[in-house]
């Protein structure tokens, strides 16, 4: 299966793993409609797309926003959902509901609402590409990653037998040199970088390149679905 002529969403593409998944699917002669909340934030990644990108906004609190997006982009092949806010660790004794509520408000409740609404629309031979984490396995990062990369590779699994034949697959990246860790001093991101760089057989930090493939090949494999695909180095080997 090919990319090319076709039209990929990539909601949480104005930046990081989805800016990077845009830029690959246009790579491969697809169309790329990034979208997020801010138009500022789409209008920078457009300058940085090839001509023929396009984008929109959507406030993914909004209950009608979705059905605006849906009348304003039209019919595509591929959604691909990386949005969420930068992490931050808080600790157990710090969770409140709220605080749990704001972490899946984006990344689950925004990636099922999306999956709810284009799903059922997208074309033939169609597929959807969340993204989990390696948290899942792995919970060194805290309670509120690991539960939602549980979460997530949950719901890729049920989502993919409840809107068959359209495939649904995600991919679990480990540390990866995005935006998503702006929120850590930068001097301590830096340390958190080297430390894993020596700490994983691969002996490096992973580039939003090496994540971007993995989003290609999920697109493109057409007898693949519910699998949650891990893009990490090895992290889960030691």
């Amino acid at each position: 299966m090919t990319l090319k002529n076709t039209t990929v969403l990539v909601v949480g593409g104005t930046s990081g793993i989805g800016l990077g998944v845009a830029q690959a699917v246009a790579d491969r002669g697809a169309t790329p409609i990034v979208v997020s909340r801010r138009r500022t934030s789409v209008d920078r990644a457009l300058a940085e797309l090839p001509a023929g990108a396009r984008g929109a906004t959507v406030d993914l609190t909004d209950p009608g926003a979705l059905d605006r997006l849906v009348a304003e982009v039209g019919d595509v092949d591929h959604l691909v959902y990386t949005a969420g806010e930068p992490l931050e660790m808080t600790a157990l004794a710090e969770l409140t509901p709220e605080v749990v509520i704001a972490f899946f408000q984006t990344r689950f409740i925004g990636a099922l609402s999306v999956a709810r609404v284009f799903g059922p629309r997208l074309r033939a031979g169609g597929s959807i590409t969340l993204t989990s984490g390696t948290a899942a396995w792995s919970p060194g990062y805290g309670v509120l990653p690991s539960s939602l990369c549980g979460a997530m590779n949950a719901l890729t699994t049920a989502l993919a037998v409840e809107l068959a034949p359209i495939r649904v697959n995600a991919v679990a990246p480990g540390l990866i040199r995005t935006p998503l860790w702006d929120a850590m001093p930068e001097d301590d991101r830096q340390a958190l970088y080297e430390q894993e760089a020596q700490r994983v057989p691969l002996g490096r930090v992973g580039e939003v390149a090496d994540v971007a493939l993995a989003y290609l090949y999920c697109m493109e494999q057409a007898f693949s679905t519910g699998t949650v695909l891990t893009v990490e180095g090895g992290t889960l080997l030691v």
